[in-house]
């Protein structure tokens, strides 16, 4: 059963100090995005942990998930990982580099088109990415233990939500900034 004693934690302290200097400000967005912020920088923490034991970093995992779950034959090109992992194609093919010395991905042409260059799985970053996965939903579903089915539904849907916003709002200032911005 989860234990439903929370304690005060950094936040709560910067909330208050807010409160307390600028009573006048509405500081309560840092209760949910700084919480995120520092949530986001744990849980970089903890998968880094287990990416080392597999000699993965977050971003080649990224991309060994991505192809692993595209199905067969497991293959992309950079620009469709690119889109589908928000990295640039300059990050993927950086990235596609160091796992080709890893023996993880190979680089496949087609008959039809020369041109056209696939990261592929080998069996070795198949086999990588099969236990590395494994282990990574192992650690998720231990890292949020302390909330009920309910609750994990429940906040799942609220990021989704909150995420929707962030996108709105991104997409509205790139539109302002492009209107009014030299470059």
């Amino acid at each position: 059963m989860a234990d439903n004693t929370i304690e005060a934690d950094a936040i709560d302290g910067i909330l208050a100090d807010w409160a307390r200097e600028r009573p006048d400000l509405d500081a309560s967005s840092i209760d949910v995005l700084g919480r995120l912020m520092r949530l986001g920088n744990q849980v970089r923490a903890v998968e880094s942990s287990y990416f080392d034991e597999y000699g993965l970093t977050l971003a080649s995992f990224d991309v060994l998930a991505n192809l692993r779950r595209s199905g067969p034959p497991h293959r992309k090109t950079a620009g469709e990982l690119a889109t589908s992992s928000m990295l640039t194609t300059g990050g993927i093919t950086f990235r596609l580099d160091r796992m080709e010395e890893q023996n993880l991905i190979e680089r496949v042409r087609t008959r039809e088109d020369r041109r056209v260059v696939y990261a592929q799985l080998t069996e070795h970053g198949k086999a990588v990415i099969d236990e590395a996965f494994g282990k990574h939903l192992e650690q998720q579903r231990r890292l949020l233990s302390g909330l009920t089915p309910s609750e994990l539904d429940q906040l799942a849907m609220l990021l989704k939500k909150a995420e929707a916003s962030v996108v709105a709002f991104d997409a509205g200032t790139t539109d302002q900034n492009s209107e009014t911005s030299p470059v």
